[in-house]
């Protein structure tokens, strides 16, 4: 049987991506300052302007403009975009943690409810599935040419999507790949509402071919800037904010969603933290070779440190049972707050680098739930 799945990405001068960042620069500046900071953190951009919010408990400080401005200034924003990191305003609207909160998070409790998804699978060596693996590709292609000035001509924001073709759920190529680009008015024909067909050739040689040209078949579509231009990009054409590309940061949509976003959120925050470690969990099911496909769900309630439930799903790909595997996670692994904390080492200012181009399926040091090092322990524990 075939079928197709698509996923998308967004690059870091995206709207929303900007958000993201400067709420996950906040949070590492803080952290960096105070480890035990409380922050909860949310952005938003429309034309010239940026709001940071949220609540946040720190003995730490933030130069919160001068912060935000160098961070602009490092996507690669300025004038010529639309967007000045000089001259945009930037207004501060944060406040304190709540102590009804605190009291709840300071003895060790969920800082909220909600339930949080990791999953993993075999399709690639991260073992992420194909689709956003091949997006994120994608964006960070176009962020690498246009940063080194390969195509000198691209401007901050951008998007990419990339639909795979299956077939007895094995991926057999990509049947269409998507590239919406900002570039400068350089690369308009004559009528000045296209792209010359030169740029895209350009884009799809030495973005979509060298990122992804192992996928690619003789019958992939391309398209490539469809409206014909995309000069005015960032926050000077839409309107960003926190936590709203959440199936980019995640598994393109192959696997369910959590409740809640990750960026602006310190690690007492399951939202964040224990995402982190069902991804964790799951990846290292799959390499101990005890599924080929695995999700694994979490859920908490506000200021109780133990999981409501641990669950586990294997999609019949399991070597044993998806019962026997909840049993041994739940024997080997301490899923409280603090033992998820502790286990990945997340009360380091590490957040900033996972706001753009996906938490997971980076094979970093600092992305230390993407370690496999239980897989082992896992393996013989289970069989």
């Amino acid at each position: 049987m075939r079928r197709f799945r698509t996923a998308e990405d967004v690059t870091e001068g995206h709207p929303d991506k900007i958000c993201d960042q400067v709420s996950d620069a906040v949070l590492d500046e803080v952290l960096s300052q105070d480890p035990r900071s409380r922050v909860a953190c949310e952005t938003f951009t429309s034309v010239g302007i940026i709001i940071v919010g949220g609540e946040i408990t720190t003995t730490g400080y933030v130069e919160l403009p001068v912060l935000v401005r160098n961070l602009l200034r490092k996507i690669g924003y300025h004038q010529r975009f639309g967007f000045c990191p000089d001259t945009c305003a930037v207004l501060n609207a944060i406040g304190t943690q709540s102590p009804d909160i605190a009291q709840g998070v300071d003895v060790g409790g969920a800082g909220d409810q909600g339930m949080m998804v990791g999953f993993a699978c075999n399709e690639t060596l991260e073992l992420m599935p194909l689709p956003i693996s091949l997006a994120h590709r994608l964006t960070h292609r176009l962020a690498q040419v246009r940063k080194e000035g390969i195509l000198d001509y691209l401007g901050p924001d951008g998007k990419s999507q990339v639909t795979v073709e299956y077939e007895d759920d094995k991926p057999i190529g990509v049947s269409a790949v998507v590239i919406a680009a900002q570039h400068t008015e350089s690369i308009l024909d004559s009528t000045g509402k296209r792209i010359k067909e030169t740029a895209k050739k350009e884009l799809a040689d030495i973005v979509i071919k060298a990122a992804i040209g192992d996928w690619l078949t003789e019958e992939t579509k391309y398209y490539i800037n469809e409206t014909g231009k995309f000069v005015i990009g960032g926050p000077a054409s839409d309107t960003g904010m926190t936590g709203r590309k959440i199936i980019c940061d995640t598994y393109g949509g192959v696997a369910s969603h959590g409740g809640g976003a990750f960026s602006g959120k310190d690690p007492t925050k399951v939202d964040r933290s224990a995402a982190y470690m069902a991804r964790y969990l799951a990846k290292n099911i799959v390499k101990a070779g005890l599924a080929e496909r695995c999700r694994i769900d979490l859920s908490f309630v506000i200021g109780k440190a133990t999981p409501l439930s641990v669950e586990v799903e294997t999609y019949g790909t399991g070597k044993v049972s998806d019962d026997k595997i909840k049993e041994v996670i739940n024997k080997q692994f301490d899923l409280t707050p603090n033992g998820i904390i502790k286990k990945l080492n997340l009360l380091r200012p590490i957040y900033l680098k996972t706001a753009s181009y996906g938490h997971f399926g980076r094979e970093e040091p600092d992305f230390t739930w993407e370690a496999t090092d239980s897989a082992t322990l896992l393996k013989d524990t289970v069989e």
